[in-house]
């Protein structure tokens, strides 16, 4: 069978999707030859793929044995979820505190990219959009170390890509979220800014509030 010229991204695209929609379901195991044959792409190919989904929380891999599909601890998500929320809306006054025009702008700019993806963009850049955001959010936070550490939580539970955006409507409602957090900053409301954050990431974590 003559295989179709493919990019890593496409495939990683395409595996990530199927996950979200339910195809390979949580702790399932990820066979490379059968993935080669449903994305028409090499075994190489494949392997890239699995090691950046890896990265992106949405696969695991155990030596020796192979690639799963990550089974989250739902437990924990909310644990560290509820940590995160805690230190967050703690960071609201550093950060309307510490915000400049150049850093509102660059929020402001990474809000719009996450907007743009919602519509044009592929679930990973969604992810990578998303991240983005809030790395600019947190970014004139004076305490850097509680930034790394926020940064360390959110790469301990799965990704957006596994739960968090599951209908295009909660992507819809998250790019609202990031706009609203951005006017909040620029009116200079700690407290409002705060409230925010803590929905954000709640419903980040209840995926099903919003159908």
């Amino acid at each position: 069978m003559k295989l179709r010229k493919s990019s890593r991204v496409d495939v990683a695209n395409s595996l990530a999707m199927d996950i979200n929609r339910g195809e390979f379901l949580p702790g399932a195991w990820l066979k490379q030859v059968e993935l080669a044959e449903r994305y028409q792409c090499s075994r190489s190919e494949v392997r890239r793929t699995l090691d950046q989904l890896v990265i992106e929380r949405l696969v695991q891999h155990v030596p020796n044995r192979g690639y799963h599909v990550y089974s989250p601890n739902i437990e924990q998500r909310r644990n560290i979820s509820s940590i995160r929320a805690i230190l967050e809306c703690a960071s609201a006054v550093d950060i309307v505190a510490n915000s400049s025009p150049d850093s509102l702008a660059t929020l402001r700019r990474c809000a719009a990219q996450f907007e743009h993806c919602t519509h044009h963009g592929t679930l990973l850049e969604q992810y990578e959009a998303n991240l983005a955001f809030h790395r600019a959010l947190l970014a004139p936070c004076s305490n850097q170390d509680m930034v790394e550490l926020i940064f360390d939580l959110r790469s301990r539970v799965p990704s957006a890509a596994l739960g968090q955006w599951n209908s295009h409507a909660r992507v819809v409602k998250s790019s609202a979220e990031h706009f609203a957090m951005v006017d909040a900053i620029e009116r200079g409301n700690a407290e409002d800014l705060a409230q925010l954050i803590g929905q954000h990431i709640h419903q980040e974590d209840n995926p099903q509030r919003h159908g």
